[in-house]
């Protein structure tokens, strides 16, 4: 599978073909999405929740994200891999945005990166980090870093005039040089507004049926992560559940001595060595 680059996504969506996004965070399942067949990997800054425990994306770091970005490019080697841009690795100044979505690319063999929010700061970030060369996606709507600002983990475009706001962002993101947009938690209406009006690609999480493309977090749509269930999320499997039982079944059977079994799960050794062996022993 050859890997899809940022033209073969504007050629899918003039031919009106869906673009499939999917957040990865680890070689195994980057590696399982890849057979899948899925479009695009996000390595979220969501990772500070799913992957290491934090109650906010708040506290991950440009080296957690260097880390993980690596071990999914390991698994997915022909996909395309955006890098999520952690809290404060792009908003103090142009330079240091510029260094850090270069680490994206240099050290990760990340594709592109994604940074949130739609303000005049961001815009000249964007077009800073375009202007050295890298693929930028923006990101709207519910946007995690901002929460303080926004309220929380809430819908946002939910009044006309709020919606036309996100719409004015999108195309404000487009002309400084982005080269696609994440749209999330908005209403139907508000996402199909943006892409309409949009010359890139823009993809939805929450956003809606007539995005480009769709994002899911993965351990959401697979029952994976069960701290909380965004409303727009479906979910696929009940890993975390199967998982569980295998935990519990396991545990079960080491204590009551029912694993392992010898004659199934052990290495043999050959009788005349055990034989020498025990002679040694008694020695």
């Amino acid at each position: 599978m050859a890997k899809k680059t940022i033209l073969d996504f504007q050629n899918m969506v003039s031919k009106g073909e869906k673009i499939v996004y999917l957040t990865a965070y680890d070689y195994l399942t980057a590696k399982m999405q890849e057979k899948a067949g899925v479009d695009m990997i996000l390595v979220g800054d969501s990772l500070g929740m799913v992957s290491l425990g934090y109650d906010t994306t708040f506290p991950v770091t440009m080296d957690d994200m260097i880390r993980h970005c690596q071990a999914v490019r390991r698994g997915a080697p022909n996909t395309f891999i955006i890098g999520d841009m952690p809290y404060m690795s792009y908003q103090a100044s142009d330079v240091s945005a510029i260094e850090n979505a270069g680490r994206f690319i240099k050290e990760a063999a990340s594709d592109c990166v994604k940074l949130e929010g739609g303000g005049a700061q961001i815009l000249n970030r964007i077009q800073a980090i375009s202007g050295a060369g890298i693929l930028v996606m923006g990101h709207i709507g519910l946007t995690p870093q901002f929460m303080g600002q926004i309220g929380g983990y809430k819908a946002q475009g939910k009044t006309a005039q709020a919606a036309m706001s996100l719409i004015r962002q999108a195309k404000l993101i487009e002309e400084a040089g982005a080269c696609s947009i994440l749209v999330e938690g908005v209403p139907t209406a508000v996402g199909k507004a943006i892409a309409e009006q949009a010359g890139i690609p823009i993809l939805g999480i929450g956003a809606g049926s007539f995005t480009h493309g769709q994002l899911l977090i993965y351990a959401d749509m697979v029952g994976f992560y069960d701290n909380f269930t965004p409303k727009f999320v479906k979910k696929y499997a009940n890993i975390g559940e199967t998982l569980t039982n295998a935990f519990r079944e396991y545990t079960m059977e080491v204590r009551e001595g029912q694993f392992p079994v010898d004659t199934e799960h052990t290495y043999k050794m050959d009788e005349k060595e055990i034989a020498e062996l025990e002679k040694l022993l008694a020695e």
